[in-house]
């Protein structure tokens, strides 16, 4: 097989939560372990840092990336979900996966791959832990897929633990309030191994403290550890809570055998998408009208986006957006602003809401806009109506940001 197909292979052989949703989540860690075990436990032999949390983990996981990069260690980096390319997933100091490791892998493993049924994402999480260790990387950067507790992520035995906040996001997987969430993502905090949590909130503080407390583990509240920032590469105001998160997690990892400094320190924050090759966080696309994309996709950070995109100057303000299907409108609508011009649609996956749905739903509030069959027409009408002074946002989904870039 090549590369193509072996990814074809992937994609529709194997559940996917990311096509499919609810269906291909699994409710343990069991297939996961059974893999890891066939493999020899890679993850048991390079150090890591794990990443959880409802908004910013992978901002997070990027900016501490490319901070160990600049202070000259091989880091290993898994985030999900990708762009435009599988291997985005899996890179060691921002390069990704080469094409021949994926094939090889894939080949190599068919048989057991499809005798256990392994969904998309645990057989993903096998394939990057062997690249890493295969490839001795001096640490991996892990983001937690989805929730954490049964996350096929949660087989390693991090360093540290990172749980940057907590939104109501996944509720069908995850539980309806902050606290049952709260709960699966405190399922990352390890015995006897630090924790950072990005952002107080009073309703699940207490979750964090306890867990950490009866696991003896020390655990520290970046937004209260941390006043200063320093400048960044990503340019989204909502990046402000991610770098305190992540200069408190890499003060942490300092005390843990890895020499960070100053400047070091600084150069890795203003070079976060030259080291990692992270796109799709507040980018400008182009300018004359100026063209503005984010993955955000939910209502807490979709706010965060919406405020910054309301301080910027603009004649006319013309927003692409599409949404996934479990998305609760009535939730959802009301954060976006009333004057823009909307034009509605549904990314290329299966679990995309239906556009018909999705602008009814907005037009019903009142908002001014049309639906069309695909991303690409929805963004090629809104450049071709949209003057050099206006401003386009194009957002709702990462899928939706995935098929413009």
């Amino acid at each position: 097989m090549n590369y193509s197909e072996t990814t074809a292979w992937m994609f529709s052989r194997l559940p996917m939560y990311q096509k499919q949703g609810a269906s291909a989540y699994k409710e343990d860690l069991s297939r996961t372990q059974l893999l890891s075990s066939y493999l020899n436990q890679p993850e048991q032999n390079f150090k890591s840092v794990h990443i959880g949390g409802t908004n910013g983990k992978g901002s997070t996981a990027h900016m501490m990336a490319a901070v160990l990069q600049q202070a000259g260690y091989k880091v290993g980096l898994y985030t999900s979900p990708h762009l435009k390319d599988f291997r985005e997933r899996i890179r060691i100091d921002g390069h990704k996966i080469p094409e021949a490791f994926v094939i090889e892998f894939i080949q190599k493993h068919k048989t057991f791959l499809e005798s256990q049924q392994l969904s998309f994402f645990e057989m993903t999480v096998g394939l990057a832990f062997e690249f890493f260790f295969q490839k001795r990387v001096d640490i991996a950067i892990i983001e937690v897929g989805l929730g954490g507790r049964l996350d096929s992520t949660n087989i390693i035995s991090p360093e540290l633990s990172v749980i940057t906040n907590i939104g109501l996001d996944h509720t069908q997987f995850l539980g309806d309030t902050l606290q049952k969430i709260a709960n699966e993502k405190a399922g990352i905090i390890k015995a006897n191994t630090p924790v950072v949590i990005g952002e107080s909130q009073t309703e699940v503080n207490a979750i964090f403290t306890q867990k950490a407390s009866a696991l003896k583990s020390d655990i520290y509240f970046a937004d209260q550890e941390i006043s200063q920032v320093l400048d960044c590469s990503l340019l989204g105001n909502y990046q402000q809570k991610n770098i305190k998160t992540a200069l408190k997690a890499l003060g942490v990892l300092g005390t843990r055998g890895f020499s960070i400094s100053q400047q070091q320190l600084k150069k890795g924050l203003l070079s976060v998408q030259k080291h990692t090759g992270l796109r799709g966080r507040w980018e400008l696309l182009s300018k004359s009208p100026n063209i503005i994309c984010d993955t955000a996709h939910n209502k807490e950070g979709l706010t965060l986006v919406i405020d910054q995109l309301q301080q910027q100057a603009f004649k006319r303000l013309h927003i692409v957006l599409g949404v996934l299907a479990e998305k609760s409108l009535d939730s959802f609508t009301d954060i976006f602003p009333k004057q823009a011009k909307y034009y509605f649609c549904q990314p290329n996956i299966p679990r995309a809401m239906d556009v018909e749905l999705l602008t009814q739903a907005f037009n019903k509030k009142g908002y001014k806009g049309q639906g069309y069959d695909s991303v690409e027409k929805a963004f090629t009408t809104a450049k071709e109506q949209a003057l050099k002074e206006d401003l386009i946002f194009v957002g709702g989904s990462t899928f939706v940001v995935a098929e413009v870039l």
